[in-house]
């Protein structure tokens, strides 16, 4: 690691969020203010999310005052209900993972996506009859709820290995609270986790880790979440945009450099409990390398698997074309140099 990265990285170890926000690593003070004040965060409970969690002060530096974080029935579960109400206006600004967004895409929701935050978080845990993935072939596998992001995350690995994910897997949709005691009992033959959950799952000695996303490819080769936001919001409030994109990433480097502090902000906002598994799942997930992946090598991966299980219809230039605005990330590339 060369000297001005290492001094770069010593100083958000140490630093507040209020020192983080004002040091230079961007033109934000040459740009005209936000042309709104306000904005809405979609609020979901996993850990990977946590930069946008992180990024309240960072949002406030940027010039928004009024900043709230939403959730209902539909934003808790993430995935496509959430890009549902992104789309709807109901929120302006969120991070999904890629999968559920490229289904929300294709379904006409009104939404952009603006870049990348981090690569590789869900762990697919398994009981012990389960060694692969083909084995899942007739088994039952618990995920969140029909559209949500572990859904459509293990839809598009059955399709990789040749499963048919409407035919040869039982779902069960249940609160993520009784799938992990489905799966201690052995009621059930796999759940897909998010953190923190893996980490409790692992803690406990539950099951086994089937496939880890940040270490097993080809998931880890592309960004898990990405940041996506309401179309007009984007096209009426440009600045508005590109500053809130910049204080998430941002927050990313901050989760890299200062778990710690991450950590403080997701309890803060009421999301967890137990401080050790999201703390582990802090310092496990890969934060700070949103420069380093494509977010379109991520929206086109992850369209031609789901187009492979007829989740999606559209052909993954289309959905690039019709929901992608990368100009932002663009110019932060310039502007927020290593």
């Amino acid at each position: 690691m060369d000297r001005a990265r290492w001094k770069r990285r010593e100083f958000l170890r140490t630093a507040g969020v209020a020192s983080v926000a004002a040091f230079p690593w961007t033109s934000a003070f040459a740009e005209p203010p936000p042309e709104t004040t306000r904005i809405r965060i979609g609020k979901v409970p996993t850990v990977c999310l946590s930069p946008q969690y992180l990024a309240g002060e960072l949002l406030r530096s940027e010039g928004f005052t009024d900043i709230e974080y939403v959730t209902d029935k539909e934003i808790g579960v993430g995935g496509v209900p959430a890009s549902r109400a992104l789309g709807e206006g109901r929120i302006d600004i969120f991070t999904n993972f890629a999968g559920p967004l490229a289904v929300a895409i294709d379904s006409g929701f009104p939404i952009v996506l603006l870049g990348g935050v981090h690569v590789g978080c869900f762990e697919l845990v398994a009981t012990h009859s389960v060694r692969r993935i083909t084995d899942l072939k007739g088994k039952t596998v618990a995920v969140l709820g029909p559209g949500s992001a572990p859904h459509i995350f293990l839809a598009s690995i059955a399709t990789s290995v040749g499963l048919d994910p409407s035919r040869d897997i039982h779902w069960s949709f249940s609160p993520v609270a009784e799938s992990k005691q489905a799966l201690a009992e052995e009621r059930i033959d796999a759940m897909l986790a998010f953190p923190p959950d893996a980490q409790e799952l692992r803690a406990r000695g539950v099951g086994h880790v089937l496939l880890n996303s940040a270490k097993d490819r080809p998931w880890s080769q592309y960004f898990c979440c990405l940041i996506s936001a309401n179309r007009e919001f984007v096209q009426r409030h440009p600045v508005a945009a590109k500053r809130a994109l910049r204080a998430i990433l941002k927050a990313s480097e901050i989760c890299a450099a200062d778990p710690d502090r991450a950590v403080k902000a997701y309890l803060g906002l009421g999301l967890a409990t137990n401080e050790q598994y999201v703390g582990q799942a802090m310092r496990e997930l890969p934060y700070g390398k949103w420069r380093e992946y494509n977010p379109e090598d991520t929206v086109r991966f992850y369209a031609l698997r789901l187009r492979e299980a007829g989740m999606v219809k559209s052909s993954p230039q289309n959905l690039i074309a019709q929901g992608t605005d990368w100009r932002f990330l663009d110019q932060l590339k310039k502007e927020m140099k290593a």
